[in-house]
Order: structure tokens, then C-alpha cells, then sequence
């Protein structure tokens, strides 16, 4: 695997940018902060063109324009572009349909241009484009079959998408070695957390101060989690980089991140019992989900209902949720790539960790909420992590609103 193939390709649809490009890698955080600068850049005016990846569940999703997802009739004809430019050139399903979003982007003549990688950075179809700014929001451990064993191995392959002479933003606090070696090794312009930005806050707002500018008492970002503040400050510092081109007032800052949205992450939906959706599908992401259902309060019983992804280091993301887990409802996906319910329930099992947990399995994730929900008292939580197939399959009908059949006797 690598770039030449799908540079090939982009070479012959002449993919041009009129706007800044702003890519975002990470082991977590990438669609928050994606979500984020949309928000704000929105806000300031511009015509924002945003490419995430996975989907929860329709491909389309992947790809907005102007704040809006787009029609999969807007985007089939740049399908049918790419498969005529890539005549005799084999293409992953990843690359095929990143060269169609990107095809559709370039069309559309965009004020800023927002690109998420989706697996490590250096090799990834997206990093073909050359970005004005990139961001690395976290580095842990996930996809180590592709991109290594360790922090140091995996920043490196992250830090693939800084550029010389541009701003390379690291929002990690503890970012490994090898991400500010590669920075300065080709004299990208290093932003990094604690030293040319920041941030600080109480229980009421926080604050963020760059190389050149101060923004003071902003409520907290309307994607919930201590976590997005750290989102948010790449996010700023992002902008800050490119103040020059892109310039947005404090304003569009304060009204972007009030309003910014991103379903799957943690997003809590009311109702009796209350819902939590997350698509944490690692340990690293499993312990800021576990850290902010600790804040929530509580709550006599948390149901969790998960799927995961056979290739995942299952057993620290269900230590790290154990002590949390009153009932667990394993749930198969509809994906080989997927772990079974009784995989999953076999790893939870070994680990006995808390024996006195109602443990089931399911066919789906509808069914296993279903299940959760039919065992839930009113004033319960129920949380459903592991994947954007677990998510996905909840959310396929619409957000569910949950009313435990508690309340109807």
C-alpha cells in the first residue's frame, strides 16, 4: 500500500482547491474537531467543505458542504469521474470514494476546505493533499496491525501530514517524540499545547490564549466532555495559523461552539431512562467515555450495550468501564470485521472483574437496546459504545427517546 496508485488518479481529475485546506489526524477527537472548525468558520461566513470518515449510517454523511450533508445524487457523477480517471488503476474502497469527495469539493469552489484522515496520516488517501494546516489531536494505541505497537511508532505515521514551512498543530499535551521530531526535521511551523497555545477554565467558562490572541470567558463547547477542550484549542490554534487568510472574529469563536454538534459523541439524549451515545472504540477513547459518565451524576443502574471490532484490544476498554457496569448487553455487528456477541462476552468473562453484572447477547444493536431498555428502571442510564456500527445501529431509525415500560404501568 501507498499514495502513488490514488496519486495517479488525482493527478488525472487535476483536483484544485481555491480555499485553504485544514487536515486533522488523530487517534481521537478528529470529527470534534472537524465539527468544530466547521462551526465556527460557518459562523465567521465561509463556505465550509468538511470530509470525515466512518459514516454512522449513511455513506453521505461523510461528506458536507455549507454545514449540510450532501445528496448521494450530488455525488454519484464524481463516482462515475473517478472510475473513468482510474482506468486501469486498482483502488481501495477508502481511496475510490476519497477521490469522489474530493473531486466533488474541488468542484465546488469552497472558502476552506476540512479533510479527516482516516487511518494514521502518512499513507492515507487523504494526505495526497497538500494541507495549509494540519492538526494531530491525540496519539494512542489503535489500528497497531497498520500503523505500529507504540505512541512513538504511531505519531510518526501521524505526523505525516505536516508540511514544510506550515502550521503543524498538536493538541496532545504529551504528544510522543516523534511527532515534534518530524515537525522540526522538515521545519513545519510546531504549535503545541502548553507552549505557543493554551487553556484553562472553571465550572462556569474557560479561556484560550495563542501566539498573538486571547479569547476570555467562552462557555464550554456544546459537544460535551472535559476532552473538548482540548478539541477546541487545536481547533483555535488552527485558525489562529491561518488568521491571515481565514480571519474570524471572537463572535463566530463564542457562537460556533455553542452551537457545534456531532452525533455519536457523547451525546446524551434525555428521556427516562437516559441515553448515551458514543462511538469510543479504543481504550484511550473508553477512558475519557468512562471520566465523563463519572460526571454526570448518579445513577442507580448503567446498562451498556456494546459491539466492537474483532481486531480491538478488547480487554483494557472493558476493564476500564467495569467498575461503571451494572448490566452488559453484547451485541454482534453487521460486519465481518466485527467481533461476536459471545467473543465479546467470553473477553468480559475472563476478566472477572464484576460477577454480580447481568450479562446477554444480541443479534443487534436494536435488539440489544431493546433488551436494555425492557430492563431499565426510569431513572437508569443506558450507554452504547464500542463502534460507529454500535451507534449507527441505534441511530438507523432516528434518535430513539427512550420511556422505560416502567413508566406505562
Amino acid at each position: 500500500m501507498g499514495l502513488a496508485r490514488v496519486q495517479t488518479v488525482a493527478d488525472r481529475l487535476a483536483l484544485k482547491f481555491e480555499g485553504p485546506v485544514i487536515t486533522v489526524a488523530g487517534t481521537n477527537g478528529k470529527g470534534s474537531t472537524c465539527a468544530m472548525l466547521e462551526a465556527i468558520l460557518s459562523e465567521a461566513g465561509y463556505r465550509t467543505g468538511v470530509y470525515t470518515s466512518p459514516h454512522l449510517v449513511h455513506f453521505e454523511e461523510r461528506c458536507r458542504v455549507a454545514g449540510e450533508i450532501v445528496e448521494p445524487e450530488v455525488l454519484v457523477p464524481h463516482f462515475e469521474r473517478v472510475d473513468q480517471a482510474r482506468a486501469d488503476v486498482s483502488l481501495s474502497y477508502f481511496e475510490f470514494t476519497t477521490l469522489a469527495i474530493l473531486s466533488l469539493l474541488a468542484d465546488k469552489q469552497l472558502d476552506v476546505i476540512i479533510l479527516e484522515v482516516g487511518l494514521g496520516g502518512r499513507l492515507d488517501a487523504v494526505n495526497i493533499i497538500d494541507p495549509d494546516c494540519a492538526i494531530v489531536t491525540s496519539v494512542d494505541l489503535d489500528h497497531m496491525a497498520y500503523l505500529g505497537n507504540d505512541r512513538e511508532t504511531i505519531g510518526r505515521e501521524k505526523a505525516g501530514i505536516f508540511r514544510t514551512g506550515r502550521p503543524a498543530i498538536v493538541s496532545d499535551p504529551v504528544p510522543p517524540q516523534s511527532v515534534l521530531d518530524r515537525a522540526m526535521a522538515i521545519g513545519a511551523d510546531l504549535w503545541r499545547m502548553g507552549h505557543d497555545f493554551n487553556y484553562a477554565g472553571d465550572k462556569q467558562q474557560w479561556s484560550w490564549s495563542g501566539r498573538g490572541r486571547r479569547y476570555s470567558g467562552l462557555a464550554y463547547p456544546a459537544l460535551r466532555g472535559a476532552n473538548q477542550l482540548m478539541n477546541s484549542s487545536g481547533a483555535l490554534a488552527a485558525l489562529e495559523s491561518l488568521r491571515s487568510r481565514i480571519p474570524v472574529t471572537a463572535q463566530a469563536v463564542r457562537n460556533g461552539l455553542a452551537m457545534v454538534s456531532l452525533p455519536g459523541r457523547f451525546q446524551i439524549v434525555p428521556g427516562q431512562p437516559a441515553l448515551v451515545l458514543d462511538v469510543a472504540h479504543n481504550a484511550h477513547a473508553v477512558a475519557v467515555l468512562a471520566e465523563n459518565l463519572d460526571a454526570m451524576g448518579f445513577y442507580p443502574c448503567t446498562h451498556l450495550v456494546m459491539g466492537a471490532m474483532a481486531d480491538k484490544d478488547v480487554a483494557p476498554m472493558l476493564a476500564r468501564i467495569a467498575p461503571l457496569a451494572d448490566a452488559w448487553y453484547f451485541t454482534d455487528l453487521p460486519t465481518p470485521r466485527a467481533a461476536s456477541a459471545e467473543a465479546l462476552k467470553s473477553a468480559w468473562d475472563s476478566l472477572s472483574l464484576r460477577p454480580d453484572a447481568r450479562v446477554s447477547c444480541h443479534a443487534n444493536p436494536q435488539a440489544a437496546l431493546e433488551a436494555a431498555v425492557a430492563a431499565a428502571n426510569p431513572a437508569d442510564r443506558i450507554v452504547v459504545f464500542g463502534s460507529f456500527y454500535t451507534v449507527g445501529g441505534i441511530l438507523l431509525g432516528g434518535i430513539p427517546r427512550l420511556d422505560a415500560p416502567h413508566l406505562n404501568t
